[in-house]
């Protein structure tokens, strides 16, 4: 069962293709890039790499449009540099994860082109399209989460086609069994050429409501108009239809074909994820999930318990996935607390203690910040839209400092994509390798500790009251008793342990002796017991 199961509690390394390293010298990540530095995530003690996408594309949504979902784009290299990142990983005991983009495909995909030139052809229904209204206006209110409707209207086939996004990233109709066939093909090339599983990209897009039903609207909170219109709405016929578990099961039956395989799905922010998360994992579904929701929590002991109290009641049956960062979202450091290397080791405790599996996201383990860009330097379209007031994802995406001093900070001999922040050289690869108090440092002790720790791994969670500004929780495994102590705040706090345990020195821990079962937890301190 543990080999058929190595996910459950694993460590999944991010890694962002176009800012992880640059193999070829134009200032873009790649492939070879990867290659190269697949070392630091196996010395960093991670179980798997789960690589964003490289697939030929447009670049509309920098990967995200895909244009062929069986090849390299010329961009990040070959299919050849592919299999040899996964010859490497697999040598230094990593498994590898690929991303599937299933909810659409890019409009230059030639499914796409097929369907809108002939309404009547063999792709005709491959993605979802729709009739005007009476008065020329888009079949319902859908919006996109990118800003404005969800329709686009082609000329060639006189009807609206509904995209979830961008309007160069067209819906597919995965009710279609030509377009599910088509897919789990996909997924049967990737798996063939020794892919450890996938990531499967906003699975709640993959079934909408067959009637096109008009979503009811959501008044704002506190009254005020929201930045993003999509936020006027309540979701309900837009997407996270039941016919989502449906493929969820198909892509299930292609996975149990290769023993050793697992899936994580994206699941939104919108209300109910975590309910929506436990459903998609449950038996015969997907392996586990992780949402954005949680990276909203608020960072303090009532906040982060009420989040960890909300996912212990909702996942019941699935398995879930914890995230504090990602390709998509202001990055960890930036977002919680103080910005003190305190503060940023406590985040990382937390992340890595929690019950289910983890995802750190490429620069999490140094720290990294979130860049602060000039509108000249973005390319994300998400943040062209709504600036100055969202800035979009570029600021969590700029290239891996690996060497200070060197031009671009070790990323590329070329100018990169992104520039590189000023105050990331002082973070990089090189800069915390010998010092034994980085978080890089921390983290490697961590995870080695962690290991060790069966209880952390697959153990149950429960919440302990140790008073208003502690999050503590024990994590329990037959007869291993870990509780886990956390003070994110920039004061100190005493706390008594229950009799029996006591404290473990193994990774730096922020605490003092204060008394007869007493002790001190430092500002952004942790204790484990």
């Amino acid at each position: 069962m543990a080999a058929v199961e190595w996910w459950r509690g694993a460590v999944i390394y991010e890694i962002y293709p176009r800012s992880y390293g640059d193999g070829d010298g134009d200032g873009v990540g790649d492939l070879r890039g990867i290659l190269r530095r697949l070392d630091h995530v196996a010395r960093l003690g991670a179980d798997a790499v789960w690589i964003a996408p490289f697939y030929p594309s447009p670049m509309k949504d920098f990967g995200y449009d895909v244009s062929d979902y069986c090849d390299v784009d010329p961009r990040f290299g070959t299919l050849a540099d592919f299999d040899a990142v996964i010859a490497e990983a697999h040598r230094l005991g990593l498994r590898v994860l690929i991303d599937q983009v299933w909810s659409h495909s890019s409009d230059r995909h030639p499914w796409f082109v097929d369907s809108a030139e002939d309404a009547s052809g063999a792709k005709a229904d491959w993605y979802v399209w729709a009739d005007a209204r009476p008065d020329g206006t888009p079949p319902n209110n859908w919006l996109s989460v990118f800003g404005g409707p969800a329709w686009a209207w082609d000329p060639r086939r006189r009807q609206y086609y509904l995209h979830h996004f961008l309007s160069s990233q067209p819906k597919l109709n995965l009710r279609h069994p030509a377009v599910l066939d088509a897919l789990l093909g996909v997924g049967d090339f990737w798996l063939s050429r020794g892919v450890d599983g996938f990531r499967f990209d906003a699975v709640d897009f993959m079934a909408h409501d067959p009637a096109l039903r008009d979503n009811p609207a959501q008044p704002p909170q506190g009254g005020g108009t929201p930045l993003k219109p999509f936020g006027l709405q309540r979701h309900v016929y837009d997407m996270a239809h039941a016919d989502t578990m449906g493929v969820m099961r198909a892509i299930r039956d292609l996975l149990d074909r290769y023993p050793g395989t697992m899936t994580v799905a994206e699941v939104s922010s919108e209300a109910d994820a975590l309910a929506r998360a436990n459903a998609y994992t449950g038996k015969g579904l997907l392996h586990m999930a992780y949402t954005l929701r949680v990276m909203k929590a608020t960072f303090d002991a009532p906040g982060l318990r009420q989040a960890i109290a909300h996912a212990e009641r909702r996942f019941t049956d699935g398995w879930m996935c914890w995230a504090f960062s990602n390709h998509d979202v202001v990055r960890v450091a930036s977002r919680w607390g103080d910005g003190s290397l305190a503060c940023r080791k406590l985040a990382m405790a937390l992340l890595l203690s929690l019950r289910g599996s983890v995802c750190l996201y490429q620069g999490e383990e140094l720290g990294l910040t979130e860049a602060d860009l000039p509108f000249e330097a973005l390319h994300d379209p998400y943040g062209i839209n709504f600036w100055p007031r969202f800035k979009g994802r570029d600021g969590c995406r700029t290239p891996m400092p690996w060497r200070s001093a060197a031009v671009h900070a070790g990323f590329s001999e070329a100018e990169p994509w992104l520039p590189v922040p000023a105050e990331h050289r002082r973070l990089a690869v090189d800069m915390q390798e010998g010092d034994p108090d980085s978080l890089l440092s921390f983290t490697r002790r961590f995870l080695s500790w962690r290991k060790t720790r069966p209880a952390l791994l697959t153990g149950t969670l429960r919440l302990s009251d140790m008073g208003e500004d502690i999050v503590a929780f024990e994590r329990r495994l037959g007869t291993e008793r870990l509780l886990c102590l956390f003070n994110p705040s920039d004061r100190h706090v005493e706390v008594s342990l229950p009799d029996g345990l006591v404290p473990q020195e193994v990774i730096g821990e922020a605490w003092d002796y204060g008394g007869p079962g007493r002790y001190r937890l430092s500002p952004w301190g942790m204790l484990f017991a």
